[in-house]
């Protein structure tokens, strides 16, 4: 593909999902979009964001999504501000499939007549290796590069499993949620692709069309055999079944492996973990934004800690590791916070213990309370979870449970969730 020409640019499409999809996420999703809520101190849309300002003459980032223009417009203009590049939001009418809705608004997309077009879904943790990825798109020369991870054969089906040329990465077969194990590479959610991309969704388009219209000609059963998609409208495309796998051993889509991290993020508990997974990704990208303290002037911090600059920390508290602690949150005398998210404008008074909990927005922790968890992501009540405005009285232990919004807590509660 030789060197890259000054005219090549580039756009990045991030689908931010909607309402309905983040049900999973509640007590948090009650109150703000999941996207925008924090992980590591920054709304978790923001960290494919800052990541797609490393990709070279990038010309715009389209979020795409089903939540309300409103919901997103404050955060759209101060990153735009922010970052020095043109963010908008563009919401969708109805669900076109991943490939679809990238479709539905290729007329945008192709304004800035990119050469390369990235696409990111936003419930996914990882490092976003973008340029590195690019350069090798450009080698490979094919339509998309996808990125991928190797991961234990065990979770591997619950995710695309996929089979790469190990010389040449060339994409040669691709199953969204295997019956049976194909591989231990996984499809991590992040793309690069070219404009052929559109002229390929557009030719599944036409082929439903098509085989709709021949059904309605000919009684012939036989043609019923597809009877999956028979249903689906001619533009509601699935980038994985409509696209991935059509196109796999055709030498149009290859692989990048992912050395980092990687996980999805689909329940609170994961968040707390993503969390902290951005937090020691900051150590390498953004080391300012980490805080430092040894108990003299500040509360003593150990490993990686963000603290809002509007929060009040106690210079006798001790925080850490992987917390981060948003705005005007006031961290009283004494305190300890081990693995936990603290949203804004909580309260946590002398000698209060956090661990292994998200505690949502005015939440208040009485006088040697503790609220804290096993630690498990993945258990239904691993993580301790507080919706907003939760009172946790004083001398009051919360272990493993999750909270709905505005109740008070005076005894001791174990393994329940309180609605």
């Amino acid at each position: 593909m030789g060197l890259m020409s000054s005219d090549d640019r580039a756009v990045a499409v991030i689908m931010v999902g909607g309402p309905t999809k983040g049900t999973r996420f509640r007590p948090l999703s009650l109150n703000i979009p999941k996207p925008l809520f924090p992980l590591a101190g920054q709304p978790m849309v923001h960290h494919p964001i800052s990541a797609c300002k490393r990709i070279p003459n990038l010309a715009q980032i389209y979020l795409v999504g089903f939540y309300e223009q409103r919901e997103f417009a404050l955060y759209v203009s101060s990153i735009s501000n922010e970052l020095k590049v043109p963010v908008k939001y563009l919401k969708e009418d109805k669900p076109h499939g991943s490939a679809g809705g990238l479709y539905k608004f290729r007329d945008l997309i192709m304004e800035d007549n990119p050469s390369h077009i990235f696409l990111l879904n936003c419930d996914v943790c990882c490092s976003f290796p973008l340029p590195e990825m690019l350069d090798a798109h450009r080698r490979y020369g094919g339509m998309g590069t996808i990125l991928v991870i190797k991961v234990s054969p065990e979770s591997a089906d619950q995710f695309g499993e996929l089979v790469a040329d190990p010389d040449t990465n060339e994409l040669l077969h691709y199953t969204e949620k295997p019956e049976t194990f194909v591989s231990d590479r996984i499809n991590c959610g992040v793309y690069v692709f070219t404009p052929e991309i559109f002229t390929a969704i557009q030719g599944v388009s036409a082929q439903r069309k098509d085989r709709a219209n021949l059904r309605r000609l000919s009684s012939f059963e036989a043609l019923q055999s597809e009877s999956a998609t028979r249903s689906l409208p001619a533009d509601f495309v699935r980038l994985d079944q409509d696209i991935l796998s059509p196109f796999a051993g055709k030498k149009q889509l290859y692989t990048y492996e992912t050395m980092d991290f990687w996980e999805q993020i689909k329940t609170p508990g994961m968040s707390l973990k993503c969390s902290g997974l951005y937090l020691s990704l900051f150590r390498h990208t953004s080391p300012h934004l980490l805080n430092q303290g040894d108990g003299t002037k500040s509360a003593t911090v150990i490993g990686d800690v963000y603290i809002h600059p509007s929060a009040k920390v106690h210079p006798t508290a001790k925080i850490g590791p992987n917390v981060s602690i948003s705005a005007n949150a006031r961290i009283g005398a004494g305190a300890r916070l081990i693995n936990c998210i603290i949203l804004d404008d909580v309260e946590i008074k002398e000698n209060a213990v956090v661990i292994h909990s998200i505690l949502g927005w005015k939440c208040s922790i009485g006088r040697w309370s503790r609220v804290q968890a096993e630690g498990d992501h993945k258990a239904k009540l691993g993580v301790t979870i507080l919706g907003e405005a939760v009172n946790v009285e004083d001398e009051v232990v919360v272990i493993n449970c999750i909270v709905l919004p505005n109740k008070t807590i005076n005894v001791n509660v174990q393994q329940e969730i309180i609605l």
